[in-house]
């Protein structure tokens, strides 16, 4: 796991010299244990590489790497999991002598026999790869299939800027991109900024499974359209190598009929994904929430490996917010050396002054804070940590999907301006009336934040139209329909605007999940373990999202994923071979935090700041008078607007750190 950053313009040797060495020192806590630079002034490149040694810790695994043949730099930001099998393939009859046992070495001598597509073909890992063609003379660049390695790039002052986060382009010393107001203004709906945008003007991510390939004409011209893949235009292209959407359709067609087959198949592919993942030079170990997602991960680490694995959990005092004692019980059952780490709401505060710098874009999942500090918990005895991330998109774990048709079942009767006026007499009572009405509730049927949910289902009752409304209605955020953005201009489209994505996949509950893996998988669950465990330069693996298991998951029909009224079937089944079901089975929680009532309470000073009538006006970019009404409501418990509210804090501190 490494910070990858380059340059691609005119500039002189100084210049490059000098922008290189800062873009990368930006990214020094992705990696820490060496560094390098690369610059070919006249051909108008330089690389940069900042890196957290995990195979091979000596100097034989240095980047920027060139390739045996001398066609092709690089400079890699991942893992290549399968790079030791990829080795007996490129020895063979060729007489390989390797250098060391990096990846980054496999890669390039990959590249070096079979050029860039065949190489991506057969890679088994997580990347985002920068190659430099010195036949064609091209900037390559390449994310992997399904996100897990982020890769922003873009234009400044006629100058192609790219890296893995933006405050490296941000140190470019002519980079003087403006905020974009429509971004900002999809990123108050989603709570982070979707790919393919960034919050600046010029600037984007690189989608998953994507190529982009350039050469010096398309220096001075930035893309003035939404760069959707596929993209062509003079010098440059955007291709996808790898598309999920054709991935679903294909499994679809192809569905395992035999239950017994589907879990075999799904245990095998797992356990093989788990191996190839074991592999490491350093200290490894996994989260474990003691959720089906995370146990079954560790169940399998544990099967395979000869010591006790090391796991780590958080707990939070407030007894609401934890989780810590089921995992402790997985835990002991599998006999996996755990450690735990209880922390008050004052531990859980502490950490918001880093977040803006963290995440270093607006981002306003709460639940950013606790991944942050069980990363930090877990980087105290490893550098490597799986996790169970990306089951509930794959085998249909979130509520959304067992509720959704549920709910548009039960109100799609009523006609469109009945279901607005219900919608609007429900949130005339206050969110802390419908609070007391959920605690009153016979024990069996109490409803926690009662008040909240009234009010976002009275939001959908009033805009939903179909299914798929309703879906859009549950991962967005969209109380009212008047923008706090100022000035956001053109409303931009995103993959949940496009029904093609989801074109021939029957199922609504598939259409989520192909729509989440899209969108909400790599630009809010990756993003925020990403930055939360690289800003402690802990490297984060995801066996779930080896291309096998992903495969193999779009072959099961709907019935073997979701199951009376529970999701992740398979996965449960193969959980419950080493982990008794009794420790399992309970409702789904998740890392909740209580950011709405923190700023109601000890973080109000903080909030107040932020929020300040006279500072919103004077920067501009919200409406102050909807801000201070939003900021009211809340206060007095009439609504609750957290996250709203917790989206425009997140910006306002985001915005404060970019002018430091």
């Amino acid at each position: 796991m490494c910070g990858i950053t380059g340059i691609f313009g005119n500039l002189r040797k100084e210049e490059f010299d000098r922008s290189i060495y800062q873009m990368s020192s930006a990214l020094i806590h992705r990696g820490p244990d060496d560094s390098g630079t690369w610059v070919d002034s006249d051909h108008g490149i330089a690389f940069g590489h900042q890196r957290l040694s995990i195979m091979d810790l000596s100097s034989a695994g240095h980047q920027p790497m060139a390739s045996p043949c001398g066609r092709f730099n690089v400079v890699f930001n991942g893992e290549i999991y399968n790079h030791l099998k990829l080795r007996e393939l490129l020895g063979g009859d060729n007489n390989q002598i390797w250098q060391g046992h990096s990846d980054t070495e496999t890669l390039v001598t990959a590249l070096s026999q079979w050029g860039i597509e065949k190489t991506l073909d057969q890679l088994v890992g997580m990347f985002a790869i920068a190659v430099w063609d010195f036949q064609e003379k091209k900037l390559i660049l390449i994310r992997d299939r399904f996100g897990e390695k982020p890769l922003y790039y873009g234009w400044s002052n006629g100058v192609f800027l790219f890296g893995s986060e933006l405050k490296a382009l941000r140190k470019y010393k002519g980079f003087n991109n403006q905020i974009d107001r429509s971004v900002l203004s999809i990123y108050m709906q989603y709570m982070c900024v979707p790919n393919p945008y960034s919050i600046f003007e010029d600037v984007y991510k690189l989608e998953p499974g994507c190529m982009l390939k350039m050469d010096t004409t398309a220096l001075n011209q930035p893309l003035k359209e939404t760069p959707f893949a596929p993209f062509e235009s003079q010098g440059i292209s955007i291709k996808k190598w790898y598309a999920l959407d054709e991935v679903a359709r294909k499994g679809q067609k192809n569905l395992i009929k035999d239950e017994n087959e589907a879990v075999e198949l799904l245990e095998q592919t797992l356990i093989e994904s788990v191996r190839s993942q074991l592999i490491t030079d350093v200290p490894l170990g996994a989260f474990l929430s003691g959720g089906i997602d995370s146990s079954t991960i560790v169940s399998l680490m544990q099967k395979i490996s000869m010591e006790p694995v090391k796991t780590f959990t958080i707990g939070f005092e407030e007894s609401a917010f934890n989780e810590a004692v089921y995992a402790k019980d997985v835990a002991k059952h599998l006999g996996t050396e755990h450690h735990e780490l209880y922390v008050t709401a004052d531990d859980a505060i502490g950490v918001i002054p880093n977040l803006p710098t963290l995440y270093d874009e607006p981002f306003a999942d709460s639940s950013q804070i606790p991944t942050y500090l069980v990363s930090k918990l877990a980087k105290q005895k490893v550098t490597v940590s799986l996790s169970g991330d990306a089951g509930d998109e794959l085998f249909g774990g979130y509520n959304r999907y067992l509720w959704g048709s549920r709910i548009w079942n039960k109100v799609k009767w009523m006609s469109p301006s009945f279901r607005s006026v219900l919608g609007s007499a429900v949130q005339k009572v206050p969110v802390s009336v419908w609070d007391k009405v959920g605690h009153s509730l016979p024990e069996k049927y109490k409803v926690s934040s009662m008040g909240d949910k009234s009010y976002r289902m009275a939001h959908r009752l009033k805009t939903v139209r179909s299914l798929d409304d309703m879906y859009y209605s549950l991962v967005t955020e969209g109380y009212k329909e008047t923008s706090l953005v100022i000035g956001d201009g053109l409303v931009l489209k995103t993959k949940l605007d496009s029904g093609n994505i989801v074109l021939g996949i029957d199922e609504s509950e598939h259409r989520m999940m192909l729509w989440d893996s899209l969108t909400y998988l790599p630009d809010d669950i990756l993003t925020k373990v990403d930055r939360a465990a690289m800003g402690v330069s802990l490297e984060t693996r995801v066996p779930f999202l080896d291309y096998r298991v992903v495969e193999l998951a779009w072959r099961m029909p709907l019935d073997m994923k979701i199951r009376n009224g529970l999701g992740k079937w398979p996965v449960r089944k193969v959980l419950y071979k080493y982990v008794p079901r009794e420790l399992i089975e309970r409702p789904k929680a998740g890392f909740a935090v209580p950011v709405g009532q923190w700023i109601r309470g000890p973080l109000r000073e903080w909030a107040d700041d932020l929020l300040d009538n006279t500072r919103i006006q004077r920067e501009g970019y919200f409406d102050h008078k909807l801000v201070q009404q939003l900021w009211d409501q809340h206060l007095s418990g009439r609504y609750d607007w957290t996250p709203r509210l917790w989206a425009i804090l997140m910006f306002q501190a985001w915005l404060e750190e970019i002018k430091k």
